[in-house]
């Protein structure tokens, strides 16, 4: 093709990193990475006397009754989204405690410091109105994967994977709609073998997902968005036991971690490794997860990791936050707060639906 047919933008020539310099933003990004997790190995056993100290404040009786709820009411925008009017009622209502463990971490400061551990401690019997588990536990596990693309080039993936737990919902209580019971069943039914993809439970799950996704595209359609907020993930806060992220096991991840830190030393060490002078190409299309399908809850790993190292780690600061709002609010007279509601109706008509995240 002459230069005379190409379009305007097949014409353009744009800018790039040169090459020598990518590599070594790239190294040097890797450094900084390697140095930061090794921080955060490090902090565990020394944060972790400090977390049973304010433990001990949240559960003494003036404090436990409304502290986990006073810190939800004030979480940052990229928690708070995800928790609808239902999950606020369970999570006020019901829950007693919430601890955040970097679980394969030991005492000495050995161990994967990515990996999670969130226990959920809630009220029993007619406290709990909504199911019957006193306690739910969710882990998540970092994991690597490096492969080949179809192309022959490397690709790695780390991030956390996890399995589904199950609430034992009381009759009519299920906020999840089936989701979670119906991610659990497939995962149970995975461990006797086969393949997931021709059994019964997983033609059920997206079946399940189908019927979310249309009933969460209705509600962002509808003008009274107010009443009915719409979470990004499209369900309910509780689907988020049911995350599970990629299929990547510890051996295999184990396998993964000690390619990459053998190709890390040669790199250290000057020498030249396979694929190092590979374009910085997109290819995640090429890298298929059959279990994106069957994903209830896709920002499960974004929400873990901000309820990890926000939620929990300042959870007292929120705390006393929400008083501060309740001062600040005290503070204001009953004309200003009828002039705020009128210009929240003013409002209204002018805003923008949320980009709901596909389920």
């Amino acid at each position: 093709m002459s230069g005379e047919d190409k379009s305007l933008l097949e014409r353009v020539e744009f800018p790039t990193i040169p090459k020598d310099a990518a590599k070594k933003i790239a190294h040097l990004q890797e450094e900084f990475l390697r140095v930061e997790v090794e921080q955060l190995r490090k902090s565990v056993p020394l944060l972790t006397p400090l977390f049973k100290k304010r433990n001990e404040i949240i559960n003494s009786p003036e404090v436990q009754g409304d502290f986990w709820i006073r810190v939800f009411s004030t979480a940052p925008a990229e928690i708070d989204e995800y928790i609808l009017p239902t999950d606020a009622a369970i999570l006020g209502a019901a829950l007693k405690n919430l601890t955040v463990e970097r679980f394969e971490v030991d005492d000495k400061g050995n161990g994967e410091p990515r990996s999670l551990r969130f226990t959920f401690d809630f009220q029993t019997g007619e406290e709990n109105p909504f199911f019957e588990n006193t306690q739910i536990v969710k882990e998540f596990y970092w994991r690597k994967d490096v492969t080949k693309t179809t192309s022959g080039k490397r690709s790695v993936w780390e991030g956390l994977v996890s399995q589904p737990v199950r609430i034992n919902w009381k009759k009519d209580m299920d906020v999840t709609k089936g989701l979670l019971d119906a991610a659990c069943d497939l995962y149970e039914a995975e461990q006797k073998g086969g393949d997931r993809k021709k059994l019964p439970q997983w033609e059920a799950l997206v079946k399940k997902i189908a019927e979310a996704e249309d009933e969460a595209d209705a509600e962002d359609d509808d003008d009274d968005e107010d009443e009915n907020p719409v979470s990004p993930a499209g369900v309910s806060f509780f689907a988020f036991f049911g995350y599970r992220g990629r299929d990547v096991s510890a051996e295999k991840s184990r396998e993964s971690v000690k390619e990459e830190d053998e190709r890390w030393a040669k790199i250290s060490n000057g020498e030249k490794v396979d694929g190092d002078d590979d374009d910085d190409e997109d290819e995640d299309d090429e890298l298929v997860d059959d279990l994106e399908d069957a994903e209830i809850f896709p920002d499960g790993e974004e929400l873990a990791i901000a309820i990890a190292e926000d939620l929990w780690t300042d959870a007292m600061r929120y705390y006393v936050q929400s008083f501060d709002i309740g001062d600040d609010l005290s503070e204001l007279d009953v004309e200003e707060l009828d002039a705020m509601d009128e210009d929240e109706d003013e409002e209204e008509g002018d805003s923008q639906p949320r980009k709901k995240a596909r389920t």
